[in-house]
């Protein structure tokens, strides 16, 4: 039982000093080794090292992917116009001596200097694109070109970049509401434009329309007077038949339509004529032969 115990404590024992003199590197982790605040060694690979305790001092650093992710940066380009750019950087540590020294061995201060490089290269890329070729016609060269020199300027710092992206590039307020009233000028313009343009059409319109109207109207008018004057014409010709085939018989009919219009009833007409007149010649009485 005894020698069980002793085990225990001196097992206990080497745990307590090992973990003064020993220090564990993960696979997501790299390290700086300071001696009195010099770093003496640098870029553990992950396992079990060696330390003096007291003498040495062990900082670590996560080794995975970062972003840096800031609010828009004011840039000025080619087009004397201010725009706000909006971007996130991805980036990890490359050499960790480096990092730790000129950054003082702080994350805040990596993204604070990291931050300045990707502003210098924005305002260099945006002095010499407009606005079109920064959205549309350069935006791939435009990034690779940011990635190229944000990459290389890091490198003083210890920081590899991975990648830059540019999610949105908008006008700055100022601008956007002197291109706002601009645009809304010109589209005034433009409405009034149309406005007059479909006045003038809607009068063509109308004037043609009614011409189409007053022709239409003038051939129904002299269609109709063909067809009147035609009429006229048969009704003419089949009273002549009529005459030439009884002409006592048609003289009959006539005086009967004429005795229908004259002595129609509240017509009012008022003849004073001769019982002898040839007028009254069927209401003579007629003797039987």
């Amino acid at each position: 039982m005894n020698k069980v115990i002793a085990l225990i404590l001196s097992l206990l024992v080497i745990a307590i000093l090992s973990s003064f003199f020993l220090f564990t590197i993960d696979e997501k982790q790299t390290a700086v080794k300071l001696r009195f605040g010099e770093v003496v060694q640098a870029g553990y690979e992950p396992g079990l090292h060696f330390k003096w305790p007291v003498v040495n001092n062990i900082r670590k650093f996560d080794n995975r992917i970062q972003t840096l992710d800031n609010a828009p940066e004011r840039v000025f380009n080619t087009d004397n116009e201010y725009l706000m750019v909006d971007y996130f950087v991805k980036w990890r540590i490359k050499d960790v001596k480096t990092f730790f020294t000129s950054n003082a061995g702080l994350i805040a201060k990596a993204n604070a200097n990291l931050t300045g490089v990707v502003k210098n290269a924005l305002q260099e890329e945006f002095s010499v694109r407009t606005l079109d070729q920064a959205i549309s016609t350069q935006r791939i060269e435009l990034m690779e070109s940011l990635r190229s020199h944000t990459k290389e300027r890091a490198e003083n710092y210890g920081i590899e970049i991975v990648d830059v992206r540019i999610k949105q590039i908008n006008l700055d307020q100022s601008v956007n509401d002197s291109v706002y009233n601009r645009m809304r000028s010109e589209r005034l313009v433009e409405a009034a434009e149309h406005r007059s343009n479909g006045r003038k059409e809607s009068i063509n319109i109308r004037a043609n329309t009614d011409k189409q109207i007053r022709i239409m109207l003038a051939d129904a008018d002299k269609q109709a007077a063909i067809m009147r004057g035609e009429g006229d014409a048969e009704a003419t010709k089949i009273f002549a038949e009529a005459h030439n085939k009884n002409p006592e018989f048609y003289s009959f009919i006539r005086s009967l339509e004429a005795y229908m219009k004259s002595f129609e009833p509240g017509s009012g007409n008022v003849l004073v004529l001769d019982p002898d007149s040839e007028f009254f010649k069927y209401f003579k009485e007629q003797q039987p032969n």
